[in-house]
């Protein structure tokens, strides 16, 4: 055996190493997965399988921060990455750097997923949504600065009211980092409430395009906005999250500068309308007033009449009144010397002595009386006391008695009552006895 061909594991596992890293590095693997976990550290741990065969993967933390879906069991998938070898055990894995599901592509499928979640916890749900302004005095877009859809808005918004006070909040709408200044641009108008209604969109364009409007930060930052928002995304075959948050979903940019405002013609047309019709119906109701008051006057002064008669006939009324005084006086004296004259001889002070000297009398006599039958009866209760103590059973127990009973049944009276071998229950005047009858004696 020549020396040099002698391997230790070592070295053999370092030569595997550098042949598969080496010679498998990049690869494209085409699998279902299958073991997913997903520890505290972030990096996910997964088995890639086929029909005959299976192989361990990871994905490290950085990488699966790119992903664009969730990767769950059972999805079919095509990873890119590198063979690594774990010299100390001789194992190896599959390094995946980027990961695409089989099928649906990667955003359609986060789309979908993201839209399931949201939904589930209640932000798509129509009782959040909030009206928008009727008349809002001020309108916040926020889009890109220099992109048409903001043009198109600035168009409409200026031909349907001018010199309305807009406030724009330029942002990226594509690209890294484009939903978190989408995102922000929404909380700082929350915060120094610059507008009354917010219009956040932009123009068409692919799924990738359009994606910051997929993110869910985006997605949160309209929900909890206080002020209204309508979504302007794309054109009007175009969805996104943004668009299923929003209080309002407007097909285009334009379409949601229409939704946000009043057209200022039509508002001046509808005014003057109302205001001919208000002069109308006051001019009507100045003529019913006038025409009122003509009746209240002819009215009034009949009532001038009737009040000058009135007051002659209160004199004349006033006029007999004092020439009928006296006499009224007089009378009166004279009947009230007679009623007095009455009462002093009816003395009633005399009668009231007696009166009271009745009672006193009628009131002992009730109290002896009331006395005399309470000892009656006190001395009746005594007595049936007495009585009930003698039939009281407890005393029968006391002198030395006690109660039979068969068990589950009725009293014993008699040896008739009673068997060898049944069961007694004795009452004693201290406590009580289960029994069981060997002998009857006749």
């Amino acid at each position: 055996m020549d020396q040099e061909t002698v391997l230790t594991v070592s070295d053999l596992n370092r030569r595997i190493k550098a042949s598969l890293e080496s010679g498998y590095a990049d690869i494209w693997v085409e699998a279902e997965i299958s073991n997913l976990r997903v520890p505290s550290s972030g990096h996910c741990y997964l088995t890639l399988k086929d029909s005959a065969s299976q192989v361990r993967a990871v994905m490290f933390r950085h990488a699966r921060a790119r992903l664009r879906f969730i990767p769950q069991d059972g999805m079919q998938v095509v990873c890119r990455g590198n063979i690594n070898v774990y010299e100390p055990r001789g194992e190896y894995q599959l390094v995946v750097d980027r990961m695409e599901p089989r099928g649906a592509g990667a955003l359609q499928m986060a789309f979908e997923q993201l839209k399931s979640r949201l939904a589930a916890e209640g932000l798509f749900n129509p009782a959040h949504k909030k009206p928008l302004p009727f008349l809002p005095r001020r309108i916040g877009v926020v889009t890109s600065a220099t992109g048409a859809a903001l043009r198109d808005i600035l168009q409409v918004l200026a031909r349907r009211f001018p010199s309305l006070h807009i406030r724009i909040l330029p942002v990226r709408v594509q690209g890294e980092g484009a939903a978190q200044e989408i995102a922000a641009a929404i909380a700082a108008a929350n915060d120094a409430s610059v507008a009354d209604v917010l219009i956040v969109g932009r123009g068409g364009g692919s799924l990738e395009d359009l994606w910051a409007f997929n993110e869910e930060c985006v997605a949160r930052a309209i929900f909890n906005s206080s002020i209204p928002v309508i979504s302007a995304v794309g054109h009007e075959i175009d969805f996104t999250i943004a668009d299923f948050v929003a209080d309002m979903r407007a097909p285009t940019p334009s379409a949601a500068a229409e939704l946000a405002v009043p057209e200022k013609r039509e508002l001046v047309r509808t005014v003057a309308q109302f205001a001919a019709g208000l002069s109308r119906r006051l001019a009507q109701r100045i003529a019913g007033e006038k025409s009122m008051l003509r009746s209240a006057t002819a009215r009034l002064g009949r009532s001038a009449r009737i009040i000058a008669d009135a007051q002659l006939a209160h004199d004349a009324l006033h006029q007999r009144l004092l020439q009928s005084l006296p006499r009224l006086c007089a009378g009166g004296r004279r009947a009230a010397g007679t009623a007095r004259a009455r009462l002093l001889t009816l003395a009633p002070r005399q009668r009231l002595e007696a009166c009271r000297a009745e009672v006193g009398f009628l009131r002992d006599a009730l109290l002896r009386n009331s006395i005399f039958a309470l000892e009656r009866k006190r001395t009746r209760v005594q007595a049936g006391v007495s009585g009930l103590g003698a039939l009281n059973p407890a005393a029968v127990l006391a002198r030395g008695f006690c109660i039979a009973r068969r068990t589950g049944g009725g009293p014993v009276r008699g040896t008739s009552d009673v068997l060898p071998g049944d069961r007694l229950h004795i009452t004693l005047h201290q406590g009580s006895l289960d029994c069981l009858v060997e002998t009857v004696h006749g």
